[in-house]
């Protein structure tokens, strides 16, 4: 007798009907619409972008570091008792006000190309943190689909252990009926009763598995807490794309992933980065040269003419005005190894990024032979799971006629429906375990994730 035709179970078959029906009628998210959502909100990937952001201004800031630099100033200055004239440069005892101003321009001819190499190491920075920014929303789309598919799995458990409950209250209900006509003995109501509490408390652990993995889906999307999500259920799960087991042998997704994981394509743009920082480097090891130029004038309102009259704004200014150009080479020297230092720390810089590249590599060959594996398992899981279920079915329908006919006790009935309901669960979660493991594989295959 199968567990969906026992009349005790059609009236959870109609309420599990009629939520089914209401959760449709909510706002039910669909595995696009979380990624997007979360591709949007997520925190993590803010945080990344703000890196990004950071690295696009320490670039755009090294590409302006080209103009040449430019200066004004100008100074006012009061004097009083013996002080130099500032107009003579003869001591007097008098009081004085002086305004002077000025502008100067520095540029730089030629510095071995620290500069040209220091936006290059930049430019690929910012490369490298956009490959970073993409691998951050590759993480969390899959992360959202896991969580999607975890939920759904703890949802399924939720109605199979809803199904139980029926079932075993509507047992209990007819056996209480034959206890009081005396046919059968009181100690069968008592088993009942404790397959019930039994069955509600794992109704109750299921129940909270949903609460929990979705208070986790929330925290992805940064979601309130008190906004409702409801996962849109696919139709068929057998229904879901998965690419055959062939078609993702591990040594052939680590060679796709090598040219599509943006984590490895980031370390080889910051190997680049950190091969032109060297550069640049360097390149303050040797002699600069740059061109200089300075206009300056001033006025002093002890300043005489002729007539012993205060010399006008207009002529001094024009009076005192004053150029000067000159080309400056320096020349480093000596200072105490620090750009030495600095040159072999550029050079540590790169070999320390190349065995992060090589570090990353491995795990990303190690978590695809694991994933690979963990596949294989699940498959050989699922397909014993369900052969499980069909078993317990059979042994559950059996045991329900000799029940029924009194040559069974209900402690090896409770136990025979105890295994379907275990091997029901355990169908569930294999099945979603080997949606969720192919997904996997496929995901770093091709950086995308779809149900």
């Amino acid at each position: 007798m199968k567990l969906s035709k026992i009349p005790g179970c059609l009236l959870a078959l109609c309420i599990l009907f009629a939520n089914s029906a209401a959760l449709k009628a909510q706002d039910t998210w669909t595995l696009q619409r979380s990624v997007d959502y979360a591709l949007q909100n997520n925190i993590s990937i803010k945080q990344q972008d703000v890196q990004k952001r950071y690295a696009a201004l320490t670039l755009k800031q090294s590409q302006l570091a080209q103009l040449p630099s430019v200066g004004a100033g100008i100074q006012g200055t009061i004097g009083s008792g013996r002080n130099i004239d500032p107009y003579t440069n003869v001591f007097v005892t008098q009081s004085y006000f002086n305004l002077a101003g000025g502008l100067n321009t520095n540029v730089e001819l030629f510095n071995w190309f620290y500069k040209r190499n220091t936006i290059a190491a930049n430019k690929y920075e910012t490369q490298a943190q956009s490959r970073f920014l993409e691998k951050a929303r590759n993480d969390v789309a899959f992360n959202i689909a896991s969580t999607f598919l975890q939920i759904l799995m703890n949802i399924e458990q939720v109605h199979v252990s809803e199904l139980q409950v029926k079932l075993t209250s509507s047992q209990l209900e007819n056996t209480k009926k034959l206890v009081v006509a005396g046919s059968v003995p009181e100690s069968n109501q008592a088993d009942l009763e404790t397959k019930l509490a039994s069955d509600s408390v794992t109704l109750v652990n299921a129940q909270n598995q949903v609460i929990l993995t979705t208070l986790q889906m929330k925290a992805l999307l940064n979601l309130s807490f008190d906004q409702p999500y409801v996962p849109q259920t696919p139709e068929k799960l057998s229904e879901i794309p998965l690419p055959r087991l062939d078609e993702v042998d591990p040594e052939m997704v680590y060679s796709a992933a090598q040219n599509t994981n943006p984590l490895i394509k980031g370390d080889d743009l910051q190997i680049k980065s950190r091969q032109k920082a060297y550069a640049a480097q360097r390149g303050l090891l040797y002699p600069s040269l740059a061109a200089n130029g300075t206009i300056n004038t001033s006025y002093t309102d002890v300043a005489k003419g002729v007539t012993g009259k205060t010399i006008p704004f207009g002529d001094q200014f024009s009076n005192n005005f004053r150029q000067s150009a000159g080309l400056s080479l320096n020349i480093p020297i000596l200072n105490a190894w620090q750009q030495r230092a600095a040159v072999n720390r550029a050079k540590l810089d790169i070999e320390n990024q190349e065995l992060t590249k090589a570090k990353d590599l491995q795990q990303l060959r190690q978590d695809i032979y694991t994933a690979h594996a963990n596949a294989v398992a699940a498959i050989q899981k699922y397909s014993a799971a369900s052969k499980g279920v069909e078993a317990s079915q059979r042994a559950y329908d059996f045991a329900t006629k000799r029940y029924n006919l009194g040559l069974m006790n209900t402690i090896d009935y409770i136990t025979t429906q105890t295994n379907l309901f275990r091997a029901q669960i355990d169908k569930v979660s294999a099945q979603y375990d080997f949606i969720f493991r192919m997904k996997l594989l496929e995901f770093y295959r091709d950086q995308k994730i779809t149900l």
